[in-house]
């Protein structure tokens, strides 16, 4: 047997393991029983039709051979999927085929899915349980732990949503030998983040590496670590702030510039990833202009992105509008939106002080 690691989600209430190891798709229905889910539960597994097509046939015959009784939907891929419509037919879905309350669901596949699939769980009969067994960068670094589930509205992204808290995370890095390339670069953008934000450690393993475009050409012990690292440090931050009251905001570093670029150039257009690499650049530069963190640093930033094969420049985009979907970010507070800036690497501050001037001057010179 592959060797394992668990990570512990130390909640309070209902805390749950992230198993990460090679072959653990194959386990998925031993590890569910022992959640002592009894047999013949019903479990509503989701994917969308490219992971189900690699990796759907091994999840349900290892549910089937724990004694469980799974059922496979596909939802369309994409980020623009990420709707209420699509919502409503995994619903339908689970009013079909008779979900109870001790009934699961399964999430197979990336971050949409994956928030799709915790948000309808969230809702069917006001809360069952969900596990998530992610298939992407993006998902096993960052989406698929933490419970934080929902979808889009067209003024900005995951508005609608729930917390629900997985109790299970499975991570098969033999998932990512089939993810496209691009998808697997825009997971880096997270793994960069958690550099940033509290692992210099980590940073500077990446700054190491010959090559953060793509998994066949990193050693199998540079994945685990970067799976291992991540996945703690979303753990722990997740164990102090299950809500975003507030240490775990700085989880969205990166991520309020990043969603104005998807919400504004529309979904699809740019991965999440791409857009988060996009906002770490921008927010970066926003804390230079501050006074807040170096220059130098801030280059170290940059070229850890665009070793990752990411974007870093600011699109084109009208400035009133940008400042327009801030204000409907959720991060905002009594009316001041929250920024999550860098002061060193591994460290930053959460700050209400940041002006529409500050905005407009710091994407000006983007340009």
């Amino acid at each position: 047997m592959e060797p394992e690691s668990r990570i512990r989600v130390a909640l309070e209430r209902n805390p749950y393991d992230v198993i990460i190891g090679s072959g653990q798709l194959a386990r998925v229905g031993d590890a569910i029983s022992a959640l002592q889910v009894r047999a013949g539960t019903r479990i509503l597994v989701v994917s969308n039709p490219d992971v189900a097509d690699h990796y759907a046939a091994q999840c349900l015959s290892s549910l089937e051979t724990a004694g469980l009784k799974p059922v496979l939907l596909t939802i369309d891929a994409g980020e623009e999927q990420k709707t209420l419509d699509t919502l409503r037919f995994i619903l339908d879905a689970a009013q079909h085929n008779g979900l109870e309350r001790t009934s699961l669901m399964l999430a197979l596949g990336g971050g949409v899915v994956g928030d799709m699939t915790g948000f309808a769980a969230a809702c069917w009969l006001r809360g069952i349980r969900v596990i998530q067994v992610p298939t992407t960068l993006l998902a096993m670094v960052d989406a698929s732990i933490g419970g934080k589930t929902g979808v889009n509205h067209p003024c900005g992204k995951n508005l609608i949503g729930a917390f629900h808290q997985p109790s299970l995370v499975m991570i098969d890095p033999l998932t990512l030998r089939t993810l496209p390339a691009r998808e697997f670069r825009a997971g880096m953008a997270e793994v960069i983040k958690y550099g940033v934000i509290g692992d210099p450690e980590l940073f500077e393993r990446l700054e190491q590496a010959e090559d953060l475009s793509d998994p066949g050409r990193m050693t199998p012990e540079l994945l685990q670590t970067i799976l291992e690292r991540s996945a703690q440090a979303k753990a722990a931050v997740v164990a102090a702030d299950e809500r975003e009251g507030g240490r775990r905001a700085i989880l969205n570093y990166g991520h309020t510039f990043g969603h104005v670029v998807e919400t504004l150039t529309g979904y699809g257009t740019w991965l999440h990833g791409e857009a988060v690499a996009i906002g770490m650049a921008t927010v970066g530069q926003l804390a230079v202009n501050k006074g807040l963190w170096t220059d130098s640093d801030q280059q170290r930033q940059l070229t850890l992105i665009q070793k990752a094969g990411l974007p870093t420049a600011w699109p084109s985009l009208n400035i009133d509008k940008v400042l327009d979907t801030l204000r409907s970010d959720k991060k905002v507070r009594h009316g001041q939106l929250r920024f999550v800036l860098p002061d060193a690497i591994g460290s930053v501050l959460i700050s209400d002080q940041i002006r529409d001037d500050d905005v407009r001057q710091c994407l000006t010179s983007q340009h």
